[in-house]
């Protein structure tokens, strides 16, 4: 549907380290969705940023001794690097530790104030003595204290969803020294969350503003009870804001972070002459976040809570994606499957996984699993053997030639094809991608059985066959770029070479699929893909080793 004015934000990468496979799967998920989206006429911003705030950041920085901003610098450069590498294309890149997003902090703090939602109280603490700093959630493990599972992190257990305080762990330790921590009390601010119980029950609850496997889990550990209150600073020495009325304190990471998404948004708008307020305060405009499952917490209890209170329109849809994990088992720098982005780029290119993980992504919050043998297979297969194979059988035999006009009969290949558009479109829509490359697939099927049977080579040599074999490959070359113009969002410079190769310029929009181009000339033809070695996988699995 055209005319949707959608606000689309990705979760914020943390500059405690590079990009891994893993972070990818959200970002190409949400950047194939802002692309199609874009291809059918919808206005679309597209924001992200770098989580920069917490002890993380503090103790790298300390441990290599310079400031944290200097960190923050180097990370933000790798980061938006990958990411363009991958063709994932935010409109802006924002960071947390901006004066905007301190600003636009304040302002949600001071609402909150207003509101009656902050309370004071003492906190007792695991503290590290041998690092000198109290433990974020994630610098302490051990067992969970609700199904015992082992090596779980201090705020919630991956294995049963539970929620609990650090200190509630079973034999727990300090990720940063080892050491056992021991309790300490300071003084913390809190968010009173319960009284926000009501509105975040209906507003999780709302058909199709959440996976239905998200709002039953909300719904089942958080909502059936009184919802606790939300811990929002933490005490010296801590990297972030501190809290203007409360010096000495700073807010939690978890604050800031989210509002980053605001701060980002603000920073396009003031560089491009656009109105804030009719990004984040506009009752017409959609606004999508795209996020990992282990932060689905945070999106849909205490971000809606501080978006209410802070006069900020509500999200629309909160999209969550499963883990990733490599032959079956998580990643290891053992096992040389803990695969960062940069490493796999130094071998592979971007458009087969992409193509890959599209090929596994549906609407739920399954795990994908990158299989590499399969992911061998499938792009030589698809990719190569089935969508590029329709040029690349073809387009030779067009030398100095223009496509038939009018167009050929093909039997309703190309009617057929364009009858899915509508298919395709809805698949896109609900992030169901896997149905798209399925549909794709099966149509290139179709189309190189009908060269196949054409067999234009073996009629190329024989005399007055000449517009016979035009006919078929313009039949070919019009079935492939409407081909490449579905699968657009997955592989968008593929889409433009196959323009470009037929005559057309730039990108397609989705309802270019629906006809066919006659009479424009054909291209040279160059080299669109190459089959993936299976040497070049073991090269990036031979750079990734390293010991746990």
């Amino acid at each position: 549907m055209a005319g949707r004015k959608l606000l689309v934000t990705n979760a914020l990468p943390y500059v405690n380290g590079h990009l891994h496979l893993g972070h990818l799967v959200g970002y190409v998920q949400a950047d194939i969705w802002v692309r199609f989206e874009r291809m059918c006429g919808n206005e679309v911003g597209y924001f992200c940023g770098d989580d920069t705030h917490g002890t993380a950041t503090m103790i790298r920085a300390s441990q290599e001794g310079r400031e944290p901003e200097a960190l923050l610098e180097e990370m933000s450069v790798s980061h938006q690097r990958d990411f363009a590498d991958f063709r994932v294309d935010f409109d802006h890149y924002g960071s947390t530790h901006s004066e905007s997003n301190r600003e636009l902090v304040y302002g949600v703090w001071a609402a909150l104030r207003q509101a009656g939602r902050v309370a004071e109280r003492d906190v007792t603490q695991l503290f590290d003595s041998e690092a000198g700093v109290f433990l974020a959630d994630r610098f302490v493990k051990g067992g969970c204290p609700k199904c015992g599972a082992a090596e779980q992190y201090g705020d919630n257990c991956e294995v049963c969803g539970g929620v609990y305080e650090p200190h509630e762990l079973v034999d727990p330790r300090s990720t940063l020294s080892g050491s056992t921590p021991e309790l300490r009390t300071a003084p913390h601010y809190f968010v009173t969350l319960d009284e926000f119980h009501g509105f975040l029950d209906e507003w999780t609850q709302t058909p199709g503003r959440l996976q239905p496997e998200i709002a039953k889990q909300l719904e089942r550990s958080f909502l059936s009870d009184r919802l606790r209150d939300w811990d929002v600073s933490r005490p010296a020495p801590y990297f972030g804001f501190e809290i203007p009325d409360a010096p000495g304190h700073f807010f939690y990471v978890w604050v800031d972070a989210p509002i980053g998404y605001i701060a980002a948004t603000r920073d396009w708008c003031d560089r491009n002459g656009k109105d804030l307020a009719d990004w984040w305060q506009n009752s017409e405009r959609e606004i999508h976040h795209f996020i990992g499952k282990d932060i689905v917490y945070f999106h849909t209890l205490f971000w809606p809570a501080m978006l209410k209170t802070g006069g900020y329109e509500l999200p629309e849809r909160v999209h969550a994606n499963g883990f990733l994990t490599v032959n079956g088992e998580k990643m290891s720098k053992r096992k040389g499957t803990y695969l960062l982005a940069r490493t796999y780029l130094e071998h592979l290119s971007p458009d087969y996984l992409r193509y890959y993980y599209a090929s596994k992504l549906g609407s739920g919050v399954t795990d994908l699993d990158l299989n590499l043998d399969e992911f061998i297979a499938k792009v030589n297969s698809d990719l190569v053997g089935k969508l590029v194979n329709l040029a690349s059988r073809t387009a030779r035999f067009m030398k100095g030639q223009n496509l038939c006009d009018p167009y050929p009969d093909d039997g309703g290949l190309f009617q057929r094809a364009s009858a899915q558009g509508q298919e395709i479109a809805a698949a896109y829509e609900a992030r169901d991608t896997n149905k798209v490359t399925r549909i794709a697939m099966g149509l290139a099927d179709r189309a190189n059985e009908y060269v196949e049977a054409g067999a234009p080579w073996a009629l190329k040599k024989q005399k007055g066959k000449e517009e016979e074999v035009r006919e078929i490959c313009s039949v070919a070359l019009n079935l492939f770029r409407q081909l490449t113009t579905y699968l657009q969002p997955i592989l968008p410079e593929l889409s433009v070479r196959a323009n470009a190769l037929l005559g057309q310029e730039g990108s397609s929009r989705f309802e270019d699929a629906q006809r066919p181009i006659e009479g424009a000339p054909v291209a040279k033809f160059e080299h669109l893909m190459q089959r993936i070695d299976p040497e070049r996988v073991q090269a990036m699995l031979d750079g990734s080793v390293s010991e746990d």
